[in-house]
């Protein structure tokens, strides 16, 4: 499962692994932007996990428990308290909140895996509201996706003939 999650207003992609994934030692592996990080977890208490980061000099271990409050989400490790917010592009929320306000920037994410076919705009291009920006090929059908408001093409992480995930942050407009 992909999940954009954001730690000090920076979004990184973690790709989470199935029980499926598990391999015969027990080890686990999840990639963080793209980096793989092999772990062993282990659930403790709802809410309590304990994480160990094996490492050819010396294992690491972290204790996590999850905080919420209604300063939101966090995860305290070893006692530090880190806050974070999750951004799925399946759940409904996530869906009705892209399609909302206009400040600041805001990304094209990819609505499903599939093939960067065409840009349509060149990072610094002035784009419309709901101008197309990209496209991209899912299942033998094309899609082009718009802008989401009107503004600046602010950075273009995908180029033609790029594989992308549902998720992946396409476009950013500003």
């Amino acid at each position: 499962m992909t999940l954009w999650i954001d730690i000090d207003g920076r979004p990184r992609k973690v790709e989470l692994p199935t029980s499926a994934d598990l391999d015969s030692s027990g080890e686990l592996t999840c990639l963080i932007d793209g980096r793989p990080l092999k772990f062993n977890a282990s659930t403790l208490a709802p809410g309590l996990l304990s994480l160990l980061l094996p490492d050819p000099t010396a294992n690491r271990q972290y204790q996590c428990r999850l905080d919420q409050s209604p300063e939101g989400l966090a995860v305290i490790i070893n006692g530090q308290r880190i806050p974070f917010a999750i951004d799925d592009p399946r759940s409904l929320r996530a869906r009705r909140g892209a399609a909302s306000g206009a400040d600041g920037p805001r990304a094209v994410k990819a609505p499903m895996p599939g093939r960067v076919i065409r840009v349509l705009v060149a990072a610094g291009d002035q784009v419309a509201a709901h101008q197309g920006l990209i496209v991209i090929e899912a299942m033998k059908m094309q899609n082009e996706l718009k802008s989401p408001k009107a503004g600046r093409v602010a950075r273009i992480a995908a180029q033609p003939g790029d594989t992308v995930q549902s998720g992946d942050i396409l476009i950013v407009v500003e």
